[in-house]
């Protein structure tokens, strides 16, 4: 034992002479402090090019970290959604909406790269901040209207998109794309098949959502009725109120319409039951997680990290999503007695919903407005979707994205202040909404609010029916009451607690209304042992 600690000794000592030994020879070559990178890269015969040159590198570099990040964190909005949607369900059903919740990203990654960004940016230009590549010049226009759809890009290889710029676009625009698939499983939760989750997100990615996205960010018509028509700068979306959280909330709307309320949700006399969230813990964290990865989703749409508008944007969404979050709280503490943690969480997404849109174009007193009325409006919408609509909504998407993912767009309309967005969308000076002069602004506003309710609300509508009739979208009532995570998945999302199913909301009752949508169902029930 003696002998083994000697040796060890020794061996120590050994080691901490050869690094001082190696400190003190790396010390002349060495530069900790980095002073000295630029200077060795100087040699004197630098010509205006060479430095000209260096500096564009350095400007580019600072734009590809700048979207690369804001979209590595807006990616982590999958993660918030999963636990919001997740904790607001019940225990019975966790494996199969957590699980719902991650396999969007994939089919939907899948769908993007196919054909949805070709649609939605195969005709959107020069992207200037992220290296000038020529190649997305496809744009297919209706004459005296204007783009309808782009078609290069296809694969990321059609067209000569072989780009790192164009490459580094498509990645920060697919992870926004996948908010908008996520959106819909939460207005369905608790009683749709996986695999119709499945198909949808496919048609979702591969064309839903990247023509309304080309008429906006893709230099479609929507985005030329300031230079084509006069209406302002056209419509605008700084990071996509009405772009991402909108067009996911009209698939929410007509989701829920087409598969119907939940088995026992709404009794016979037209009254609903509360059906609660099995981890309330869960739906907070996420909405923690969200509210801090809302700070890239919003500050990225610059695109360009030496933009300092970002710092605006970013302060921006701090404030709505903070006075939207404390407005609904107090309100629904002052209506019902209690500050509900759903609503307050809502609140605050309701709140940064909002803001997308008009972040770079406000002020932030006018943050507070947007905040303050989007804390209200969630409030007011959450009760009157439920009970006088009769949807069935588990966690309140349709209040959320839908409602104020359309308030987000009006609000630009009405609050933009002529501070920011000199030449956005081929149109001089910046953009200012109605209460700054500029009512074209607020028309074209009204325009697009106008083609999401139409288009959005109407396709998804159809597709949803015509799902529903060749596939099915809800599982069968057995499969409902007893859960979906093993008939579904094939796995318990809690296999080692046993989950309390007995009561009045996991079992039909007689007092429950008809749910004439189980009608449809494609399927019998198997249990299934294992």
């Amino acid at each position: 034992m003696k002998k083994a600690a000697k040796i060890l000794g020794i061996v120590f000592l050994l080691s901490v002479i050869v690094c001082i030994v190696s400190t003190v020879a790396m010390a002349a070559t060495n530069d900790p402090s980095g002073a000295g990178y630029a200077a060795g890269a100087v040699t004197g015969k630098e010509t205006i090019g060479d430095v000209a040159t260096a500096a564009n590198k350095a400007q580019f570099g600072v734009n590809f970290v700048w979207v690369l990040i804001t979209g590595f964190m807006v990616f982590f909005f999958q993660c918030g959604f999963a636990m919001v949607e997740t904790g607001f369900c019940r225990g019975k059903n966790a494996a199969h909406t957590m699980t719902m919740n991650f396999m969007v990203f994939l089919v939907g990654a899948i769908g993007y790269f196919i054909s949805g960004f070709a649609i939605q940016f195969g005709g959107v230009g020069a992207i200037a901040n992220l290296g000038g590549s020529t190649a997305l010049n496809g744009l297919l226009s209706i004459p005296g209207l204007g783009g309808i759809l782009g078609y290069k890009g296809f694969f990321l290889s059609s067209g000569s998109t072989y780009d790192a710029g164009i490459y580094a676009m498509f990645f920060f625009q697919m992870v926004f794309m996948d908010t908008t698939v996520t959106i819909p499983t939460g207005g369905m939760a608790e009683r749709v098949k996986y695999s119709a989750t499945v198909i949808t997100s496919f048609f979702i990615s591969l064309i839903f959502y990247p023509l309304y996205g080309n008429w906006v960010w893709g230099g479609g018509w929507l985005a030329t009725l300031g230079a084509n028509f006069g209406l302002g700068h056209g419509a605008v979306d700084f990071a996509g109120s009405g772009v991402v959280h909108a067009m996911g909330g009209v698939l929410a709307v007509a989701g829920a319409v087409v598969i119907g309320p939940r088995i026992g949700k709404f009794k016979k006399d037209g009254t609903a039951r509360a059906f609660p969230g099995h981890h309330v813990p869960m739906a907070i964290i996420g909405t923690i997680i969200l509210f801090f990865c809302w700070f890239s989703f919003n500050a990225g749409g610059t695109l360009t990290g030496s933009d300092f508008r970002i710092a605006i944007a970013a302060t921006n969404t701090m404030i709505a999503g903070a006075i939207s979050g404390a407005t609904a709280m107090f309100y629904w503490w002052a209506r019902h007695g209690k500050p509900d943690p759903s609503m307050t969480a809502n609140g605050a997404l309701a709140g940064l919903v909002a803001i997308t849109a008009p972040c770079g174009f406000t002020s932030a007193p006018w943050a507070a407005v947007i905040g303050l009325v989007a804390g209200i409006l969630v409030c007011i919408a959450v009760p009157t979707v439920e009970n006088k609509f009769k949807i069935d909504d588990p966690v309140g998407a349709i209040s959320v994205h839908f409602v104020n993912g359309l308030w987000g767009v009006i609000a630009t309309g009405l609050f933009a202040d002529g501070t920011y967005g000199d030449g956005f969308n081929g149109v001089k000076g910046t953009v200012r909404g109605l209460l700054y002069g500029d009512p074209g602004q607020f028309l074209a506003q009204l325009i697009s609010v106008c083609t999401i309710l139409v288009y959005g609300l109407g396709v998804a509508f159809i597709w949803y029916k015509v799902l529903d009739k060749v596939w099915g979208l809800r599982v069968a009532p057995e499969v409902e009451l007893a859960g979906l995570d093993l008939d579904e998945m094939g796995a318990y999302g809690y296999p080692d607690f046993q989950l309390n199913t007995n009561t009045e909301l996991d079992s039909s009752s007689p007092d429950d209304a008809e749910v004439k949508e189980l009608k449809n169902v494609k399927y019998r029930f198997r249990i299934k042992v294992r």
